[in-house]
């Protein structure tokens, strides 16, 4: 199945440290349930495939240095969405796979089948410090506790089998036990038995997002360009977008914000000017790539323009489609419901 996937990080007030100057809401609404739901409705009404949260433990760079949980952030919009995939941002190198995994088929259950992750590995001194271990200064560590912990946060997804869920009242019994599983996973870092105690997730396995170097683990690779040709497996472009506004231009906009803050130099492909030059963009990228992930400069500017005049371009031309109530996150990237690893055939 052809599938291009759009999807948008909703982390903060947008890609650029200055964006609050330019938000639709005072300062101090910033991180309000109202404010979240306002936006994750806007994407889901654009019609965006899935959205994103970043998050660390340690509060955000530019002005504003605080942020909520991402896992809590998707789990508070799964009830009022329908179609919008959640995708949250969660830590491997500090945090116990464990409760990740169990966080995350949570979502997926509030969600319906739209629960996602992005595991990323973590460098910063001041998380070390903020969960109370020593810090893990080694690459190679990093690169382990990353690969470690996707394959007990999977392996866990798959403990329970889809059946082993009862719920027989009439003779009080809710659960085999034959079918539920352990783990057994013995690493350098931590050690987990198992099994989960939340039932298998609704999509089996959610959607797991990576870098290159995670390709062998997980179903959609991150890049940072568009691949000069279509390869095996996912792959989702990550583009840094200003657009065009009624009022002012992405050049002039940007200018005013960088006037007040410096941007970080960016590692992504980066897209500046009209609506209708990024349309255009996104219709070459869909030539070799399965979807791609939108950091916009300012949300509350940048996601209407895209609402309003790039999406439905894609729409129009066939190069995307909008998600449908009652499709998995899975599904809207081609991917099928996995068969249960531990199950006996």
């Amino acid at each position: 199945m052809s599938v291009f996937a759009l999807g948008i990080e909703l982390d903060g007030e947008g890609n650029h440290p200055a964006a609050w100057r330019r938000a639709g809401h005072a300062p101090n609404e910033s991180l309000t349930g109202r404010v979240l739901k306002q936006r994750v409705a806007a994407a889901e009404n654009a019609g965006f495939t899935y959205a994103t949260f970043d998050d660390s433990i340690v509060p955000p760079s530019g002005d504003i240095r605080a942020r909520v949980d991402a896992v809590n952030r998707a789990s508070y919009v799964a009830a009022t969405t329908s179609t919008l995939g959640l995708v949250p941002v969660v830590g491997t190198t500090y945090a116990e796979p464990f409760h990740t995994s169990s966080q995350l088929a949570t979502l997926d259950y509030s969600s319906r089948g739209r629960g996602g992750w992005i595991p990323v590995r973590v460098d910063d001194p001041a998380a070390a410090r903020a969960w109370g271990r020593p810090e893990v200064t080694d690459a190679a560590d990093r690169d382990r506790e990353q690969r470690d912990s996707i394959t007990v946060v999977r392996s866990l997804w798959d403990s329970w089998e889809d059946d082993a869920v009862v719920r027989d009242y009439a003779s009080g019994r809710f659960l085999d036990r034959d079918k539920l599983h352990y783990v057994d996973f013995e690493g350098e870092s931590f050690t987990v038995k198992g099994p989960a105690i939340v039932p298998r997730p609704p999509q089996g396995q959610l959607v797991v997002f990576g870098t290159e170097a995670d390709r062998d683990q997980v179903d959609v690779v991150l890049v940072q360009r568009p691949p000069t040709e279509r390869g095996e497996g996912l792959t989702v472009v990550e583009i840094d977008v200003t657009l065009d506004t009624r009022e002012i231009s992405a050049a002039d906009r940007l200018a005013a914000l960088d006037a007040h803050s410096a941007r970080t130099p960016s590692p992504r492909l980066e897209y500046s000017g009209s609506a209708t030059g990024l349309a255009e963009l996104l219709t070459d990228i869909a030539a070799t790539a399965d979807g791609v992930r939108l950091f916009p400069t300012v949300i509350d500017e940048d996601l209407p323009a895209l609402g309003r005049l790039v999406l439905p371009v894609l729409f129009k031309s066939g190069v995307a489609h909008r998600p449908v109530p009652g499709s998995t996150l899975r599904g809207n990237f081609g991917l099928t419901r996995p068969a249960n690893r531990y199950e006996r055939v």
